[in-house]
Order: C-alpha cells, then sequence, then structure tokens
C-alpha cells in the first residue's frame, strides 16, 4: 500500500512528495540504480494527440477509495486521491519526467519572481478561459482564500501543511482579476510549489466547509474531465469529458476509477477487468501481470520509498532509544531482497529521507542509525528500562509488544510484517501483526496515531524540501503533528529544515537538508528500507499513461492508440 500525498508536502500513498526544481534537484535518469537502460525515469507510452483514437472509457484500478477529497485536508492527502482529481482541479506548474516545471498554461500563462528586495514577490497572470464547473473564473480570489487557509493560523482548518504558505504576508489582486501577486515575509525557494492543486474560494469560506463539504463529494472541478458519478457502495468514481473545457478535448468519453484491496487488482487485470493498475513491487504480481494477454508492465524509478514509519507518540515508543532499537533491530537489507525479488530492481537500502539515489543532493546519512546492529538495540533496550523477561522485555510488568498495522489485502506490507517479527523477536520484542481495512488504513489509524509501526511508501513531487517538510517538522504543542505521521521531531530538525526552505541557492538548500537527514535518522521517525518502483500494468495499446515519476500526466492525453 502506498502512502498520502502532499502538493506542498510529502503524500501517503504514500502526502510524500520528494524531488525539487527550486533546489536543483533531478529526476531518475536512464539506468538509474543499475546501469541498465531497462531502469528509465518514467514508462508512459508517451505518444502525441494524433495518433491517440478519440473516446473509449478506460478502468483504472485504485487500491482504496477515499472519504476526504480535499487534497489540502490532513485526511484527503492520499496519492489515490491525487489519482483521481488530478484529472479535475488546476495546478500552476507540470513536471516532465526528469522533474524539470513548467507553467501550465491551461490554468495559468505565467509566473515568475518580480522582486527580491527587500521581499520576495511572485506575480501570476492567470488564464482568463479557466473556469470552475459552476461557471465561476479562476481568479486572484481563489488563490487568495487558499493561503488564508493554509497558512495555518487557524487550528480548526485541518490542513495537511502550512508550509510555505506560512511564509507568504499577503496575497494581492494585481492589474485585474486574473492578476495575483505574491509577498513572501521570507524567501521561499520552493513557491512553484503551492496552489497545487488550487482548490475554489468556497472550499476555505470556514472551517465547515473546507473539513466537510468535500467528504464523499467533489462539489467543483475545472479539468478537461468532471465528476460523472461518485458510487461509496460499488466503490466506483466515474469521469467524463467535460464538454465546458477550454483546452485540449480529452481523448476519452470516461475514466472509471474503481477500488478493491491492492492484492486483488493485479487478478483483476489479468482477468481483462481493469485497463491500469499500480500493482507495486510484488514479484508474484509484476509475473501475473506480464502473462496477461495483450498486456504491458511499465516500470520507472519512482521518487517512491518503501519505509516503516514509528509512532512517536504511542507509549511505547515516546523513548527515543526505544525507537533506535527498533531501526536498528530491522535488517532493511533482508526486507529490500524480499520485496524486490523478481522485479529486476536493486535491493539497496535507502540512505536519505528526501533525496533519492538518483538526485542530486543525495547523501547516505543513516550512519550508525541504518545499520542491522541487533547487539547495539539490545543495549538501547536496557538503558531505556526494558529488561528481558523470557523472550520478551518489560518494564514494570509491562511487556514491549508492538503493534504492526497494516492494510488488509496487502501481502507485501503483511509478509514485511513477518520479517520484522522474526528480527525483533531477537532483541525480546514482540511484534503482532493487525491488519485493518484498506479504506481506513490511513484515514482511521496512520493519520490519527492508532498504531505503533506502520509500513508504507511515501509518493515524491519535484519539491524534495517543501513536500517533506510536514512530515519531520515538530508538532507546536506536542498534540497538533498534521503531515508528520512520526509524530516525533526536534527543534534542531526544524531549524535545519527552516534553513532549506529558505535559501534560493541550491547548494545551500541541499547541505540544510542533508543536515536535517542527518537528525531524522537519530530520531527515529522514519525508516527508510528502499527507492521504490513503480510498476503499473496497462493494455499495451494505451498511451500517456503508465509508471510515471516525475511526468505529470496529461489527462487530457490519456487515451488508446490508433
Amino acid at each position: 500500500m502506498k502512502a498520502p500525498l502532499t502538493g506542498v508536502r510529502l503524500v501517503v500513498a504514500a502526502v510524500l512528495a520528494l524531488t525539487q526544481a527550486g533546489c536543483g534537484t533531478r529526476g531518475p535518469s536512464a539506468g538509474a540504480g543499475q546501469g541498465d537502460d531497462t531502469i528509465k525515469a518514467s514508462d508512459i507510452n508517451l505518444q502525441p494527440r494524433d495518433k491517440v483514437k478519440e473516446g473509449g472509457t478506460l478502468r483504472w484500478g485504485i487500491n482504496e477509495f477515499p472519504t476526504q477529497w480535499n487534497r489540502n485536508h490532513i485526511d484527503g492527502n492520499l496519492a489515490v486521491a491525487a489519482v483521481v482529481s488530478n484529472a479535475l482541479l488546476p495546478s500552476a506548474f507540470t513536471s516532465d519526467g526528469n522533474a524539470r516545471l513548467s507553467v501550465n498554461r491551461d490554468y495559468v500563462l505565467e509566473a515568475r519572481i518580480t522582486d527580491r528586495s527587500p521581499h520576495q514577490v511572485v506575480t501570476y497572470t492567470l488564464n482568463p478561459k479557466a473556469r470552475w464547473s459552476d461557471g465561476k473564473p479562476i481568479t486572484w480570489a481563489d488563490y487568495r482564500a487558499q493561503w488564508e487557509v493554509m497558512r495555518g493560523a487557524d487550528p480548526a482548518f485541518r490542513i495537511v501543511s502550512a508550509t510555505g504558505y506560512q511564509d507568504i504576508a499577503k496575497v494581492e489582486r494585481g492589474a485585474g482579476e486574473h492578476e495575483v501577486v505574491v509577498t513572501f515575509t521570507r524567501p521561499f525557494g520552493d513557491w512553484q510549489a503551492l496552489f497545487g492543486p488550487l482548490l475554489p474560494a468556497s472550499v476555505n469560506e470556514n472551517a465547515e466547509a473546507f473539513n466537510s463539504s468535500w467528504v464523499n463529494a467533489i462539489p467543483l472541478t475545472a479539468g478537461p474531465f468532471k465528476v460523472g458519478a461518485l458510487d461509496q457502495t460499488a466503490k466506483t468514481v466515474t469521469l467524463v469529458r467535460d464538454p465546458a473545457w477550454w483546452g485540449d478535448r480529452a481523448k476519452l468519453d470516461r475514466i472509471v476509477y474503481r477500488a478493491a484491496e491492492q492484492d486483488s487488482l493485479t487478478g483483476m487485470f489479468g482477468n481483462g477487468e481493469l485497463d491500469v493498475a499500480d500493482i507495486g513491487p510484488s514479484a508474484p504480481d509484476y509475473a501475473r501481470a506480464r502473462s496477461a494477454t495483450g498486456a504491458q508492465v511499465r516500470l520507472a524509478a519512482g521518487p517512491d520509498f518503501r519505509h516503516f514509519t514509528l509512532n512517536g507518540s504511542s507509549e511505547k515508543l515516546r523513548d527515543v532509544r526505544v525507537r533506535q532499537a527498533i531501526q536498528l533491530g530491522v535488517d532493511r537489507m533482508s526486507i529490500a531482497r524480499s520485496d524486490l525479488q523478481g522485479l529486476d530492481w536493486p535491493a539497496t537500502p535507502l540512505g536519505n529521507h528526501f533525496f533519492m539515489p538518483t538526485q542530486e543532493g543525495y547523501r547516505d546519512n543513516a550512519g550508525s542509525f541504518g545499520a542491522y546492529d541487533p547487539e547495539r538495540a539490545k543495549r538501547l533496550l536496557d538503558e531505556a528500562g526494558w529488561k528481558l523477561d523470557g523472550t520478551v522485555r518489560k518494564k514494570a510488568g509491562d511487556p514491549l509488544d508492538l503493534r504492526f498495522v497494516v492494510p488488509a489485502g496487502s501481502q507485501l506490507s503483511k509478509s514485511e510484517g513477518e520479517l520484522a517479527q522474526s528480527m525483533l523477536a531477537k532483541i525480546g520484542v514482540k511484534l503482532t501483526i493487525q491488519a485493518v481495512p484498506g479504506d481506513d488504513f490511513f484515514t482511521k489509524y496512520v493519520i490519527p496515531g492508532d498504531f505503533d509501526i506502520a509500513p508504507f511508501a511515501y509518493i515524491g513531487t519535484p519539491f524534495p524540501v517543501s513536500s517533506s517538510y510536514g512530515a519531520y517538522v515538530n508538532s507546536p504543542d506536542g498534540k497538533t503533528w498534521n503531515a508528520n505521521l512520526g509524530r516525533s521531531g526536534s527543534d534542531d530538525i526544524d531549524a535545519a529544515l527552516d534553513r532549506a526552505v529558505a535559501a534560493l541557492d541550491p547548494a545551500r538548500a541541499r547541505a540544510a537538508v542533508n543536515a536535517a537527514d542527518r537528525l531524522i535518522w537519530a530520531q527515529a521517525n522514519v525508516l527508510p528500507l528502499y527507492q521504490r518502483p513503480q510498476v503499473v500494468a496497462v493494455k499495451d495499446t494505451l498511451a500517456n499513461v503508465g509508471a510515471r515519476g516525475f511526468h505529470d500526466l496529461r489527462y487530457q492525453d490519456i487515451g488508446f492508440t490508433r
């Protein structure tokens, strides 16, 4: 299972996002990790529009059915929500396969820094043709309304992250309704990550609207598709071509998203029930999908990484020494080999929470906290007062029994739990695997903090600093964690992250990010396992969709080849 997405935040699909032009990073290149040109930055069968047929229905498998569709809300920060709503909502910028950004001219004609002193000022010239599905134009007022909420001034709005927005002093009307002038209080290098997705001002009118009006509903859109039906019983979302769309006409008549447990998607694809499904890094599913009639499996070096999140607010994991011991007691190489066997993908443990090995800026900062060292783990547990009593450690008579929460139907997560169970038993830690409904995994367990350890993946964006900031920033009050699902942090981590976010010089930004990363390894918040390949099964006649890496999909160009 994957975790959330995060525009200026990591996404869970895994709210969290990962590479950035503003910090000089680059996307994966051919041969990444293996020196083999079969590993691509993106693999979507990129085709010009004149090679794509008009019409047709695309059946797209997804591994959960979101309840909250407001992606700026903490519960809506899911990769699967983005897979659907990216066809429906505005974003100021779009990324190619190498994480190079360009203005998305369907919505914005120009966006640039127009002043640097005494303050950074960014001016957006909006496309005057752009409209919401209720007929209202998209104007500077929508940008201002989003900033007012996302800057985090009012805790009643359950935002996913204030990163970047909290650095804005004001958002003003420019020369007209279609010019937006954004003035920052301090430099923000990832300014291009803001306002994507943009939601209509009505969502941000009050906390009730923000928190509830997009629950089980997508009331307004502004894309090549609009919502035809949202069926909670059948767990399907049907998008239809929007005739009011001002850009290139969508090739497909409709897209039908169908939610099922992760392990069911490959079977549904093989049976001809689906045209596209992200099957994840599962060797058996990879082999099954490749053997399906008229099928192709598209594989690319994603900006995603698989990890274990350790809940620092859990009673038994509050002590950093216990979390460090868990890290040291997990053999990351063994888990990577198990997960990736049969995928023709390198089983190399990841040494960074922000950068992929294929990005400029990557440093292996794991050090001693990324090593498999059960003897040191035992010593740390002893120091923390957890003494071995038989096969399980106890403290004041309470056993060190941790819950490893996994989404039901994900064999990969279950296998990881079984491996970790065996490893941690060697240091006197009992691990109990708890399977929960896939649709509830994030919203009812991971996000509220009802777990001890949870496995999932963070999904990357072209903004490794700002997109990941919320995943590691400390709580202001010890209770409010937003996108920090590990629920632990420190002032030192925050200071390093703040330096990185404010740096307009790429080299300085990368140095600050790596300083923060070294501190996060010691904090034992998220334990990176490996860079996750994107493995997507598709019908071989499908164009402009698949394993996208950093490549933003143009939903209006997706379709079947002629």
